[in-house]
């Protein structure tokens, strides 16, 4: 299969081919080996996945950088710098918001290299040899405090819509919580609270700890990425590159600038109407509801040092000492997780 781009300058015609298996298909490593169904997600919608050879599924933890990741890729994908719809574009193929059948039938009519986004953990996907995965990860305390801003800036429409799913869904079984104005309450309750049977934490999502350190095992597969939030937001030109180089897509120096600058959070946020459009619909203030802040620690003196005690040990005991120091502090910090000897 060959995807090829091709961008205009002011020199000359920059055409840039992306060669992969000529195999229709790629093949199946592992299926999925365990369901995982909440408020916003089921994991058996991708039994209906029909994956192609050089397929992105960008998979993060929530509020770890999934949008982010997303513009960058739509970036390197396309060759420019304009602002897409990345909802319609780069489909969230387990979520419940739309029909198996509109998503499936939307995907199918993609002639561009496709690109997907999950929030479920490596064993919930099924795991082929030719589809690309990159895995984006950030200190579990930052992501706790910016899911606090989301989850609680939701409209009483969509709190509605959860809890529908919820009450439909026997696995679930109930309306989708109501968490508190507090932010050292919410982690309180992502810290001690399941949304998944046989988690310990992590309402309303799986476990943060179980999602990265089940990446982190696969880390040294050809077709694994591990990428970190604070390695984007120190170095996001070298960060683009190594993913850019990750999914075999040259990179033009001449349009490269505007790339890179497409992907900043200011940029982001104020193309948000045009890259998150559906955000109208899920909170009050839109996308300036989603494009918070993107700024790391902010939880140092807000959350109770008995939160934090427990979050420690928690790392401590699901994560190896290399993982760990990589979640807390990245690649920059803690060395390309490769190389980890654990």
């Amino acid at each position: 299969m060959a995807a090829t781009f091709t961008r205009g300058t002011t020199a000359a015609t920059v055409q840039i081919v992306l060669e992969f298996s000529p195999r229709s298909r790629p093949l199946l490593i592992r299926p999925a080996q365990r369901e995982y169904r909440s408020w916003s997600t089921d994991s058996r919608l991708w039994a209906n996945y029909e994956p192609r050879s050089g397929d992105i599924v960008i998979a993060t933890p929530a509020k770890c950088g999934t949008t982010w990741t997303q513009q960058i890729v739509a970036a390197l994908v396309f060759q420019d710098a304009r602002p897409r719809p990345l909802s319609a574009l780069s489909p969230w193929l387990d979520a419940r918001y739309r029909t198996s059948e509109e998503t499936f039938a939307a995907l199918r009519a993609q002639t561009h290299r496709r690109f997907l986004k999950t929030h479920l953990p490596l064993d919930g996907l099924p795991f082929f040899d030719e589809v690309r995965y990159v895995h984006v990860a950030r200190d579990g305390r930052d992501a706790a405090l910016s899911m606090h801003n989301h989850a609680t800036g939701v409209s009483p429409a969509q709190l509605a819509v959860f809890d529908r799913f919820g009450l439909e869904d026997p696995a679930v079984g109930r309306r989708y919580p109501r968490f508190p104005a507090s932010p050292a309450e919410f982690f309180h309750i992502w810290m001690t609270t399941p949304a998944v049977a046989g988690h310990t934490e992590g309402t309303p999502h799986p476990s943060f700890f179980d999602l990265v350190a089940g990446f982190w095992a696969e880390r040294g597969r050809a077709n694994v990425l591990l990428v970190h939030y604070n390695d984007l937001k120190a170095d996001l030109d070298g960060e683009m590159r190594r993913i850019a180089s990750f999914l075999d897509i040259a990179v033009d120096e001449a349009v490269w600038p505007s790339l890179v600058a497409s992907a900043g959070f200011e940029a982001m946020r104020a193309a948000g109407d045009a890259l998150m459009p559906m955000t109208r619909a899920m909170f009050p203030d839109g996308p300036d509801r989603f494009f918070h802040k993107g700024v790391n620690g902010r939880w140092r003196g807000v959350f109770t040092d008995e939160d934090l005690a427990l979050y420690d040990a928690r790392a401590r005991q699901r994560f190896s000492p290399s993982l760990a120091a990589w979640v807390e502090g990245g690649r920059h910090r803690a060395g390309d997780p490769r190389h980890a000897p654990d």
